[in-house]
């Protein structure tokens, strides 16, 4: 246990640490845990052993310690409670916890089944108290943190056979069956080298998802671009291009008919391109940021200009695709350009300096390793991301799955979410690395005229147009606050013209919030100011869908209303193929 701490903290073995995220290594350690009953055991015992020499002596190798006095107040009401603990075993009183991981009735019915999960919840927040209470920077606590919470998350008794109740009375009652297609199962993800959070095989590309109606009607090395068909009589005159990420599939935006931002969009009378991003293979191992602004966005938004027939177009970036489009756009201000009338970001980081958990991967090591790799030439695999995301909703996204689908065999229900989710992409090397040093490390993207992107000076205060600025609250990968931090950047001389809009839930289901539903809500203050708290005091909610006021922004900045376009593209950009296009269908496993 603490050389776990010790591997994912010391500098000197950032290498280790990261491999500990590979799908594979993860399957190797939880098959040993699983065979060792004694480390499973560890979690009923006092935690006296995790507060010897040995763990203050890591912490003093990564500059970091917890007072002398701390940590007897931490072990003194510790021992109370275990003391406690103990006693109510020895009587057979069933302890009192609450945790949705032992919810069943099965853990509360038995004596030994709920000492072992109130033990665990003890030892688990004991150790995090520990860990909270370490004397260190702050990006050196949270690392600690984040290690020990992976460790204790992982060595739930809810994740092994032998001290999960509810599997084992799966087992009795199908008589074995459960376990040997729990065997089969994770068997079957190993090969994958991912866990199924979803049944597959009931989803197709094109087909039951992305299934919005529309046209290719371009395509270059780095992307396709999708001209929609239209679902009204007259359309806005200025189109609407979409930029979605490139480290996921752009059909997040598209999942069906009833839950699907483009459709939305285009029933509201708006012409719209979308960037379908390639998944890169070998032959993308020398793309760069650069070209992904110059021969992705600028041609993307030149495109869109030229086929509408329009000077100005209304620009959209979601994640990554936001910070794409805000460089592509700070880069043609530089050449004098200005082709946008109203720019929405979704969940973006343009300033870098609080990124959440994800702070955790990047550091000067990490940055260089990655560099010298793959950073002039090479691919970043795509399940190496999805790992890492996983990771920040470890129990939700891993352990959930390991429960259901390996120790009571059963198969994940469909969820086209999660389907989408598992659709990994590759990054280009190069291209990914300089994100990382430029952004998430260094945060220099913010600063005016700091970094040259294809050529030209990047200055995002020179992006001046009415932007929609989206943040989700319970976002763990963009942080709200940091969404909302991107309205001190754009717009310097007028920053009246941004508006900043907060919506419940998280990064994707915080954005993906159809008005017909009628769920979550949302926030909205027309004072923007410096300090992202203020702004929330002075909020007010409302309940739904934050789409129909994007709806309004959008009409608001669209031009009047023409004829819809009969056909797809024009003389020189002619149909290629139907959406969603072959770019999309290409997995990266």
């Amino acid at each position: 246990m603490v050389s776990s701490i010790r591997d994912a903290t010391i500098r000197e073995k950032q290498e280790a640490r990261m491999k500990t995220y590979d799908p594979q290594a993860m399957y190797s350690e939880w098959m040993s845990q699983l065979s060792n009953q004694a480390s499973l055991q560890d979690w009923m015992k006092p935690a006296a052993a995790f507060t010897d020499g040995t763990i203050m002596d890591t912490l003093k190798e990564i500059g970091a310690q917890i007072s002398p006095a701390t940590l007897g107040k931490l072990q003194s009401d510790y021992m109370q409670e275990f003391g406690k603990l103990w006693q109510d075993f020895m009587i057979s009183k069933v302890p009192d916890f609450s945790d949705r991981r032992f919810s069943s009735p099965d853990w509360h019915q038995h004596t030994m089944h709920s000492y072992s999960a109130a033990s665990y919840l003890l030892n688990a927040r004991f150790l995090m108290a520990m860990a909270e209470a370490v004397e260190a920077s702050e990006k050196t606590r949270q690392k600690i943190r984040f290690a020990v919470q992976q460790m204790i998350d992982a060595m739930s008794p809810a994740n092994f056979l032998v001290t999960n109740p509810e599997a084992q009375a799966k087992l009795i009652e199908s008589k074995g069956e459960s376990l040997a297609k729990g065997i089969a199962q994770m068997l079957a993800d190993m090969q994958k080298g991912r866990i199924s959070q979803t049944d597959e095989s009931a989803f197709e590309v094109g087909k039951n998802v992305a299934t919005s109606e529309g046209t290719v009607i371009f395509e270059n090395k780095l992307f396709q671009l999708i001209q929609y068909t239209p679902l009204t009589k007259t359309v806005h005159q200025r189109p609407l291009l979409m930029i979605p990420p490139c480290i996921n599939k752009f059909y997040i935006l598209d999942l069906q008919p009833e839950n699907s931002v483009v459709r939305y969009a285009v029933e509201q009378g708006h012409t719209v391109f979308l960037v379908s991003w390639a998944n890169p293979t070998e032959a993308m191992a020398d793309v760069t940021w650069d070209d992904y602004i110059e021969e992705g966005a600028i041609k993307a938004i030149h495109l869109a200009q030229e086929i509408s027939k329009q000077k100005e177009i209304n620009g959209f970036g979601f994640c990554v695709g936001g910070t794409i489009i805000s460089t592509a756009l700070a880069v043609l201000a530089a050449r004098g350009e200005h082709p946008v009338s109203s720019l929405t970001l979704l969940t973006t980081l343009l300033d870098f300096t609080d990124t959440g958990v994800l702070d955790v991967f990047v550091d000067e090591m990490q940055v260089q390793m990655r560099e010298q790799t793959i950073g002039k030439h090479g691919l970043l695999p795509g399940k190496d991301l999805a790992s890492t995301f996983s990771s920040l909703r470890a129990n939700d996204l891993v352990w959930n799955y390991v429960q259901s689908n390996y120790l009571k065999g059963e198969s994940p229900p469909p969820f086209d979410l999660l389907y989408w989710n598992a659709d990994s992409t590759n990054l280009p090397g190069p291209m990914f690395c300089w994100y990382l040093r430029n952004t998430y490390l260094e945060n220099s993207l913010k600063v005016a005229d700091k970094l040259q992107v294809a050529g030209s000076p990047v200055d995002l205060g020179k992006i001046d147009v009415p932007t929609f600025v989206y943040g989700s609250r319970e976002d763990h990968i963009v942080p709200w606050q940091a969404a909302y931090a991107s309205c001190s950047i754009l717009n310097r001389k007028s920053k009246s013209k941004n508006r900043f809009i907060l919506g419940a839930s998280g990064h994707i289901a915080g954005v993906v919030n159809p008005p017909a539903k009628k769920k979550r809500s949302y926030w909205t203050n027309d004072k923007l100011g410096a300090d992202s708290d203020a702004w929330f005091k002075g909020a007010t909610e409302h309940a739904g869908s934050w789409w129909p006021v994007w709806a309004e922004f959008l009409a608001e900045h669209g031009g009047k209303m023409i004829k819809a376009p009969a056909q797809p593209g024009n003389a020189d950009y002619q149909a290629i193929e139907p959406a969603p296009g072959r770019y999309v269908k290409v997995r990266a496993d």
